[in-house]
């Protein structure tokens, strides 16, 4: 599973901003009630923001962006500790996948990588 260009994105082009009417910020409370497939899935799809200790679940198909070393996609961080922007690195040609590095913006990546 991945995100692919579905057409031409110029270097610098904003490709996500969290918008709260449908990305939703939780805190570990209320993962609580989650039986354990719930939580591994909810966890497959989510970061942990390092500046509000709040995970992140992003509606759109920005979940489906994958990990790289060397992404084409980079996070401008806000300056608070809300989210920031996350732009394209570089030209991305159209049917190229977006990548970014998830260790920039998810507290639990290291974690993430060893399971």
């Amino acid at each position: 599973i991945g995100l692919f260009a579905d057409e031409f994105i110029k270097k610098g082009t904003v490709i996500w901003r969290f918008n709260s009417t449908f990305d939703v910020r939780f805190d570990e409370s209320q993962l609580e009630s989650l039986s354990e497939p719930a939580r591994k899935q909810f966890f497959n799809y989510t970061y942990l923001n390092p500046r509000m200790q709040k995970y992140v679940l992003c509606f759109d198909d920005c979940r489906f962006i994958n990990h790289s070393d060397h992404p084409n996609c980079l996070e401008v961080p806000s300056g608070g500790p809300e989210e920031g922007l996350d732009i394209a690195a570089r030209d991305i040609e159209r049917g190229e996948e977006l990548t970014c590095d998830y260790g920039s913006f998810d507290a639990l990546f290291k974690e993430k990588m060893e399971t």
